[in-house]
């Protein structure tokens, strides 16, 4: 399986700043005036959408709850919105 790896450089300049490459926002799915979040792993840095870093940490908080109340998969939660719906609907 081959992995689709892009690559990009950018200058830091005085302040520190970079400028992120179209592209890399493109993939990135960030315009003007969206964050990012940086990550630091073992002298790599990761650049991610801070909209998606935020939910995907709010996901891993919430396994655990969702494993109390039955939920073992997306399917389980959309079976569980589609009863409640129904139920309101029928009072």
């Amino acid at each position: 399986m081959t992995k689709n790896i892009l690559v990009n450089d950018a200058r830091v300049m005085a302040k520190g700043q970079i400028t992120i490459p179209k592209n890399i926002r493109a993939v990135l799915g960030v315009s003007a005036g969206d964050r990012v979040t940086f990550i630091v792993e073992e002298g790599t840095v990761r650049v991610i959408n801070s909209a998606i870093y935020a939910l995907q940490k709010f996901q891993h908080q919430m396994e655990e709850q969702a494993a109390q109340a039955g939920f073992s998969c997306e399917e389980d939660v959309a079976e569980w919105i589609t009863q409640s719906r129904r139920e309101e609907n029928a009072e």
